[in-house]
């Protein structure tokens, strides 16, 4: 009976894994009609045209392939650059917990990918009060450049 609810409960898990995002306050979903592998790859693409780097990547789903499980897929990237890190960290120590900010790929029941992040606006507001206008300005300009790695990456 113990392997029955375990098995049955990593069908459920991993089930429910594979469904879209649902919206969430500071949130931009992009459902697309890509494939998981390939939306990784436009991410990457996207990335390397514009002006901010990948300085952090994770995958839960290549993390437990790794031990012969299977789940769908899912990678996140953080980007930033280093003076996005000089300018928010003069503006607010305490922000730069938050560096790097994620953009997050997760494969869809379908198997499209969804692309979605948090704005930097959104990632940086906690921080407002201390980092003034010159945090503000950075997630404005952070919100920019995130809203055009995403455009770019669906539409490649």
């Amino acid at each position: 009976m113990q392997r029955f609810l375990t098995s049955l409960t990593a069908f459920l898990f991993l089930s429910g894994a594979a469904q879209a995002l649902e919206p969430r306050d500071g949130w931009v979903i992009h459902d697309t009609t890509k494939g998981f592998d390939a939306m990784v790859e436009a991410v990457r693409a996207a990335v390397e045209k514009a002006p901010i780097a990948i300085v952090t990547q994770a995958s839960a789903s290549d993390g437990a392939r790794g031990q012969g499980i299977t789940i769908p897929g899912n990678r996140i990237f953080g980007l930033y650059r280093n003076d996005y890190a000089r300018r928010m960290l003069a503006a607010s120590v305490a922000a730069g917990i938050e560096a790097p900010i994620r953009l997050y790929v997760t494969e869809d029941a379908d198997g499209t990918a969804t692309l979605s992040y948090k704005t930097p606006t959104s990632v940086f507001a906690p921080y407002f009060d201390e980092g003034g206008d010159d945090l503000r300005a950075l997630a404005t300009e952070l919100d920019g450049v995130f809203e055009t790695v995403a455009e770019t990456a669906i539409a490649e």
